[in-house]
C-alpha cells in the first residue's frame, strides 16, 4: 500500500519518513525559483525546509515558475499533490527518506508571462531565484557579454511588456516595481557557472538597456545578484525512482533522489533581505570564487572526464565509469597532473582532498546518475568547465596531454555513436552542428577545434591541435579504450 501524497496526508505517511513539522498553511512566500527541477528541490528548497523546521523562514515560502512549455508537465505533477517532494537521500549502503514542504504553489506557463511578471512585481517577492542550465543565460562566446543578436533576447528588447525568457521577464517585474516606487528584489543564480551572479547581472542589465536606459541604471544601481556555488549530486527521476518512492509507501509522481553531500556558498549581497541559510549549513562567504573554482574544475570538469568516455564505451552511470579501471584511472591521472595544479585551496579543505571527495562521491553505486544526463550540452559545458583549465596549463607550461584527449572523446561522442555500434540520441541544444562538424573531424580533426564560439583561439595553438588531432586519429583508428591506455601508459595520440 501506498499513500498519495498530499497536505491531508501527511499525517498519514509511513513511520519512518521524516515531514515537514511547520503548518504550511500559515506559509507565505518569499522566494520565486524559475525552473524548478530535481535539482532545486534537492538543494535550495532542502535547506529552506531546514530553517523551517526549526521555526524560521515562514515568509520566505517558494512559488515555482518556468517560462517553456515544457515546465508546464512539471507543474501538473507537483499541483496534484499540493508541492511536496519526497526527497530520498542514497547513501552506498542504505536509503532514508523526507517529504519537504517549502514550495507553496507553481505558477501558470503562459505566453507573455504575466502571472511570472505580476508575482515578481509583488512586493512579498524579495528573492527571484534561477536554475535554467549552464546555457540558458544567452552569453555570447565571442565577446563574453549578452547575445543581442539571439532572436528571443531581440524580441524582449521590442516587445517588453511580453517577453519569452527569463530575463525579459525580470526585467519588466523590475520596470513595474519601479513604476510603483517600489525597490528591487535580488536575483540569484543557482547554476553552475563561474561568476553566475555577475553573469546575471550582466543578462538583466544588459536586456534592461536595449529598451530602457534609465532601468537598467536602476537595477545595476540598486540590484543585487550574488555569486554562488552549489553542489549536490541529483539523478534525473525515471521509473526506478519513482518505484523507490513508491517501497517507502510514497505515491510521489516526481520524487527525487541525490546524494548524502551538500554544500552551498553564498556571497552575502542580497537588496530585500534573506533566510538564514547559514543556520542549517550554508556559507555565506566573500570567498565564493575560490570555492566555485575547486568545484567546477574538479568536480564539474571531471564529469565531463567520465562522461563522454563512458557514453562511448556504453557505460550507462557516472558510477560505472567509476568502476571501470582505464576511464577511473584516466580521471584520476588528468585530475592530479592537469586540474588540481590550478584550483587553490579553500579554508578546511585542500584540493588533493576535495578530488578524493569527489572520487567518493562519483563511485556511489546507489547514485544512478547518468551518463548522458552528465554529457548533456557539451557545448555550454566544455567551454565552462574544461577549456579554461587548458587555458591555464598552457600558461603555465604544464601537460595538456590528458585534456586534449578529453576534448577528443567529446568530439568522438558528437558523431552520433558509440563504439558498439548504437546510436547516441541528440543531446545538446546545437547537436545537428555539433554532429556535422564531428563527422568532418574524422578525417579532418582541425575542423573541431575550428569552432570558434567553444574553443576560440585554442584551435591555431599547436601544442593544442597537435595533441588533439592525434588523440582523436587513434580514437577513430583504434577505439577509445586503446586512447585511454595509450595516455595511461606516458603516450601521446
Amino acid at each position: 500500500m501506498t499513500v498519495k501524497l498530499s497536505n491531508d496526508t501527511l499525517a498519514t505517511l509511513p513511520e519512518g519518513v521524516a515531514r515537514p513539522g511547520y503548518d504550511r498553511a500559515r506559509l507565505t512566500h518569499g522566494i520565486v525559483h524559475i525552473g524548478l527541477g530535481n535539482f532545486h528541490r534537492a538543494h535550495q528548497a532542502w535547506y529552506l525546509h531546514r530553517l523551517m523546521q526549526a521555526g524560521a523562514a515562514q515568509d520566505w515560502a517558494i512559488i515555482g515558475a518556468g517560462v517553456r512549455s515544457y515546465d508546464a508537465a512539471m507543474r501538473d505533477k507537483l499541483l496534484t499533490q499540493d508541492c511536496l517532494t519526497t526527497l530520498i537521500e542514497l547513501a552506498p549502503t542504505d536509503s532514508a527518506a523526507e517529504v519537504i514542504g517549502s514550495m507553496i504553489d507553481y505558477l501558470p506557463i503562459e505566453d507573455g508571462n504575466a502571472p511570472l511578471i505580476r508575482t515578481m512585481a509583488d512586493p512579498a517577492t524579495r528573492i527571484v531565484s534561477l536554475t535554467i542550465t549552464e546555457g540558458g543565460y544567452f552569453t555570447d562566446p565571442a565577446t563574453g557579454g549578452l547575445d543581442v543578436t539571439h532572436p528571443e533576447i531581440r524580441h524582449d528588447a521590442a516587445h517588453p511588456d511580453a517577453p519569452v525568457t527569463v530575463f525579459g521577464a525580470i526585467v519588466a517585474a523590475l520596470r513595474t516595481r519601479r513604476a510603483a516606487g517600489r525597490g528591487p528584489f535580488t536575483v540569484q543564480s543557482c547554476d553552475n557557472l563561474r561568476g553566475n551572479g555577475d553573469i546575471t547581472r550582466q543578462a538583466v542589465v544588459s536586456l534592461a538597456r536595449l529598451s530602457d536606459p534609465a532601468l537598467a541604471d536602476w537595477i545595476d544601481h540598486q540590484g543585487a545578484f550574488p555569486n554562488s556555488m552549489v553542489d549536490c549530486i541529483v539523478p534525473a527521476t525515471g521509473p526506478g525512482e519513482i518505484a523507490l518512492a513508491q517501497s517507502f509507501g510514497i505515491d510521489d509522481a516526481a520524487p527525487v533522489t541525490h546524494e548524502t553531500y551538500r554544500q552551498w556558498v553564498i556571497e552575502d549581497a542580497f537588496c530585500a533581505g534573506r533566510p538564514d541559510w547559514d543556520q542549517v549549513g550554508a556559507i555565506f562567504t566573500d570567498k565564493v570564487h575560490d570555492y566555485e573554482t575547486m568545484k567546477i574544475r574538479v568536480l564539474n570538469a571531471g564529469h565531463q572526464l567520465l562522461a563522454n568516455a563512458g557514453e562511448l564505451l556504453s557505460i550507462g552511470t557516472i558510477a560505472g565509469c567509476m568502476q571501470d579501471p582505464a576511464i577511473r584511472a584516466f580521471f584520476q591521472k588528468v585530475q592530479r597532473d592537469e586540474i588540481v595544479p590550478y584550483v587553490d585551496p579553500v579554508p578546511g579543505i585542500m584540493p588533493l582532498d576535495y578530488l578524493q571527495l569527489i572520487e567518493r562521491r562519483f563511485a556511489n553505486p546507489r547514485i544512478h546518475d547518468t551518463t548522458r544526463r552528465v554529457a548533456f550540452d557539451g557545448s555550454s559545458r566544455h567551454p565552462g568547465f574544461v577549456i579554461p583549465i587548458l587555458h591555464d596549463a598552457l600558461d603555465a607550461g604544464g601537460p595538456i596531454s590528458g585534456l586534449c584527449l578529453a576534448e577528443a572523446l567529446w568530439a568522438r561522442m558528437c558523431a552520433g555513436t558509440r563504439e558498439d555500434g548504437t546510436a547516441i540520441p541528440p543531446n545538446d541544444p546545437n547537436w545537428d552542428a555539433l554532429t556535422g562538424v564531428a563527422q568532418t573531424a574524422r578525417t579532418t580533426p582541425e575542423a573541431w577545434l575550428a569552432q570558434e564560439h567553444i574553443y576560440g583561439d585554442l584551435g591555431r595553438n599547436s601544442a593544442v591541435a597537435d595533441e588533439f588531432c592525434a588523440w582523436l586519429r587513434l580514437i577513430w583508428s583504434d577505439g577509445s579504450a586503446q586512447a585511454l591506455q595509450r595516455y595511461l601508459t606516458g603516450g601521446a595520440g
